[in-house]
């Protein structure tokens, strides 16, 4: 009874303790996912990969089938700060998991919470659209498997897809995007670099100059293989045959076999072979070539843009020396090279 006054007394004085941190979030139950597909039956989808790897493009041919809808960046498991944020602090865990909450019928409601909210923000645009497969496309360069986890917490019976680009194409990708944005990470380096490309690009062109600061390459290539290898780790282990890798080069060379294969692991109900005329349609437009031209044309009319081996002219004997150390295993592991005698 006295400890009991004492702590009524400091709750008086000092107000509810506060906790720190939260527990960890838990994942869904198997009778949890029931219920909500009761309320949003759609199957649901995750288009993974790293930046520059052709996902939007990939979401924007897996929209044409017409059963399937995708839109993107919603950066629910791959971008801080995340769909789990919502419930991730001391006060919504204590709100969720009160005993005088009878809605929680003795159980966090957090992964209710952000079930409910990824399957109301995806549906509502899937049911406009008329279409009962929905998924989003989020490229995850940053987080890599811990977001594989953290929608395997929330979505155990969605389906995972992972895009892979040669690490090389990535580079040079992500070389011109910082280019045209003159994104302000440049280094001075960096900008004398592209200052030269403007006045004189024919050097760099043929293999004479470097576009890229060694700095650069080594950044990107382990950030790519690290990215690559969790992802897929991760996708193959929990989700198993909910998992589909696919490589961005073969799209562009087989789109409609491809899609196909991707289409059927949604498990769409046929596939009309006059997609393929609507496929190659698609892909005759570039809308991300069209912006960066409008951004930067004199940098951006340099690289064809959503090409497959522009780094065999562009990469210096230097620059593939570096990235063969870095990356090497990863570009023989997809298949990009056989040996590293390249």
């Amino acid at each position: 009874m006295l400890n009991r006054l004492k702590l009524a007394a400091k709750i008086l004085l000092r107000g509810e303790p506060q906790k720190k941190n939260r527990n960890p979030i838990p994942a869904i139950t198997a009778e949890e996912v029931a219920e909500a597909r009761a309320f949003f039956p759609r199957d649901k989808f995750f288009i993974f990969g790293h930046a520059r790897s052709g996902t939007t493009l990939l979401m924007r041919l897996a929209r044409l089938h017409p059963e399937v809808h995708c839109n993107y960046q919603a950066h629910f498991f791959t971008r801080k700060p995340l769909l789990k944020s919502l419930v991730d602090s001391p006060e919504a865990e204590e709100w969720l998991t009160r005993k005088s909450n009878r809605w929680n019928q003795g159980r966090d409601l957090s992964p209710l919470v952000l079930r409910a909210t990824a399957d109301f923000i995806m549906e509502r645009d899937a049911a406009r659209e008329g279409k009962m497969i929905v998924g989003d496309k989020s490229p995850s360069s940053i987080i890599h498997g811990q977001a594989v986890r953290d929608m395997h917490a929330v979505y155990p019976d969605a389906k995972m897809i992972c895009i892979v680009r040669d690490g090389r194409d990535v580079l040079i990708s992500e070389r011109f995007r910082n280019f045209v944005e003159e994104s302000k990470f440049l280094t001075s380096e960096d900008k004398r670099i592209m200052s030269d490309l403007r006045l004189d690009p024919i050097p760099f062109s043929d293999g004479r100059r470097s576009i890229f600061t060694e700095t650069f390459i080594r950044r990107v290539a382990k950030d790519w293989v690290k990215d690559l290898t969790e992802t897929e780790d991760e996708g193959r282990r929990l989700f198993n045959d909910h998992y589909f890798g696919m490589r961005y080069e073969d799209l562009l060379s087989q789109p409609f076999d491809e899609m196909s294969k991707l289409w059927k692991f949604l498990s769409v109900k046929g596939i009309d072979p006059a997609l393929d005329k609507v496929l190659r349609a698609e892909m005759s437009t570039n809308p991300d070539e069209e912006w960066q031209s409008k951004r930067n044309e004199g940098i951006a009319s340099f690289l064809p843009k959503g090409q497959a081996g522009n780094w065999t002219r562009l990469f210096t004997e230097r620059d593939k020396a570096v990235f063969k150390e870095v990356a090497g295993e990863m570009l023989i592991r997809w298949k990009y090279e056989q040996d590293l005698n390249w």
